[in-house]
């Protein structure tokens, strides 16, 4: 404190005591600068110019001022100086200080490691920002609230984001803070607000950043596609300094101290009804502190103007996983089983990226493998035809259904043949179907419901039958034509001899030789 000053105090009549505190000069000088104004009576009337009074200072005080006391502890300054380096207490510093000699007390060891880790004061610079340019995010802790799955009570979060220069604010609860989660939240803001800003500011939490560091983060892979879907880029703060994102750690104070202070509990549904009425009636409508303006009346009239469209169709809410391919060509990806390639070794690892909608599956090189629609229950499997080996796709993919298809579109006689050979209470001959269609694979379609038509005219609807027929290639003969000259299917059974020769004996008629 300059001596003009001092003097100004002694004329306000503050005492030597106070002056001490705000100058930190040693009392006893305070009072012999009040002993020489009241000499050279600058304590009433005009006083000099600062230059006129160091001039006098100088003539008539030329005697050097009262020394500063000297600390007791300034022969120990270099072994404080050590243990506070090494982190020791003040507390451990006075015991060691004492085993060397020190008579003092606590209260000097605190005076003395205060002087010496005086500090510069810490200068805060707000930071501000044009329209459009940012947006800060955060979760603050908002109590328990109802459950209507459980019908319990849990609890919530609210995710809080902030627009930096309007300060309009955007507020919903969650029961937790999950990647999911921290996505669709992501989505319904920036409906809510009708755009998206340049840049988010926020914090280091695992569904964001999956390695926290201020020059190179690594960003949860998730996290980044919506940031490229949208069209935002990310800026986390420096660990451990939420003061980085001072705008949205003020919003969600306000929304615990003015929505959720004084109200019970209540149900998530109802509390995320009220707050959006909230965003737009008390916080939106009040006078900011900072701007001193409504933060909705801003938003409106010029900061959503400045925010980036909407993409045409919202983020595919999508959660990247290592799975590992099991012997049997499927990966589990949320309690679901999906196959890949058969070519593709068990033991692999491999990456799945789930969205809501579809599952992809990528490969160690990041190569698309397989693209599944999303299981719709826990437990499904899912199994494309082509990711099996072609020796064992045909009997996985087997069903009644198919072989009855398979079936009418041969021919009648087949179709007829399969339904009998399905239709067997006791046996399932669903392979034995299976096996009769792929006949036709090897004999051709027209053959095999040739050789049915004869299996089922001499009544033999067998798998066997009609294996045996083709074998023999007697479905090109008609299965109405004779067999040979003893027979004829357009006349009853004939005899050799008439039925006089056989019995006419007994009507004394000749004898049969």
């Amino acid at each position: 404190m300059e001596i003009r000053e001092v003097i100004r105090q002694f004329r306000n009549g503050v005492s030597d005591r106070a002056i001490q505190r705000m100058s930190g000069m040693h009392r006893k000088t305070v009072k012999r600068y009040r002993n020489w104004a009241e000499e050279q009576g600058l304590l009433e009337g005009r006083l000099p110019p600062l230059d006129e009074l160091e001039r006098l200072l100088q003539a008539s005080m030329p005697e050097p001022l009262p020394p500063q006391n000297q600390s007791s502890l300034e022969a120990f300054r270099p072994l404080v100086v050590q243990l506070r380096k090494e982190g020791v207490e003040m507390t451990a510093i006075l015991q060691r200080l004492r085993e060397r000699g020190f008579t003092g007390s606590y209260s000097a060891v605190r005076r003395f490691v205060k002087h010496l880790e005086e500090r510069q004061p810490d200068v805060m610079v707000r930071m501000e920002c044009q329209p459009g340019e940012e947006a800060q995010v955060d979760f603050g802790f908002a109590g328990l609230m109802y459950d209507p799955e459980t019908q319990q009570m849990r609890r919530t979060w609210a995710f809080v984001m902030t627009l930096s220069w309007s300060r309009h604010v955007y507020v919903e609860f969650v029961f937790d803070q999950k990647l999911p989660t921290w996505l669709l939240l992501h989505r319904h803001a920036f409906e809510w607000f009708g755009g998206v800003p340049e840049r988010l500011v926020i914090d280091n939490l695992k569904s964001a950043i999956v390695e926290a560091c201020f020059h190179e983060p690594v960003v949860q892979q998730s996290y980044r596609e919506c940031a490229e879907h949208y069209g935002f880029q990310l800026a986390p703060c420096r660990i451990a300094t939420p003061r980085h994102k001072g705008k949205v750690e003020s919003g969600v104070h306000y929304v615990k101290r003015n929505f959720l202070a004084g109200r019970t509990p209540t149900s998530l549904t109802q509390a995320n009804t009220d707050v959006c009425t909230w965003c737009m009636t008390t916080a939106g409508l009040r006078i900011h502190g900072t701007t001193r303006e409504q933060p909705l009346v801003r938003f409106q009239e010029t900061e959503v103007m400045r925010l980036k469209s909407l993409p045409e169709v919202p983020y595919d809410l999508a959660v990247w996983k290592e799975a590992t391919v099991g012997r049997d060509g499927h990966i589990t990806f949320d309690n679901a089983y999906y196959s890949i390639p058969f070519r593709i070794p068990k033991g692999t690892k491999v990456r799945v990226r789930g969205g809501a909608q579809f599952v992809t599956i990528f490969g160690p090189g990041y190569e698309a493998l397989a693209t599944h629609d999303r299981a719709q229950h826990p437990g499904q499997r899912l199994t494309h035809p082509d990711h099996l080996p072609p020796e064992k796709a045909a009997g996985v993919a087997l069903n009644r259904d198919a072989c009855r298809d398979s079936a009418v579109a041969i021919g009648p006689a087949t179709d007829q043949i399969v339904s009998t050979l399905l239709a067997d209470p006791v046996i399932d001959r669903l392979r034995t179907a299976d096996r009769l269609l792929r006949l036709g694979e090897r004999y051709g379609n027209e053959r095999l419901e040739a050789a049915c038509q004869r299996a089922l005219h001499f009544g033999e609807p067998s798998y066997l039958t009609v294996k045996r027929i083709l074998m023999a290639e007697l479905d090109a003969q008609s299965a109405l034509a004779p067999s040979s000259s003893l027979s004829s299917p357009s006349s009853p059974y004939l005899f050799a001899r008439r039925a006089y020769e056989l019995l006419g004996h007994l009507f004394g008629g000749a004898t049969w030789n």
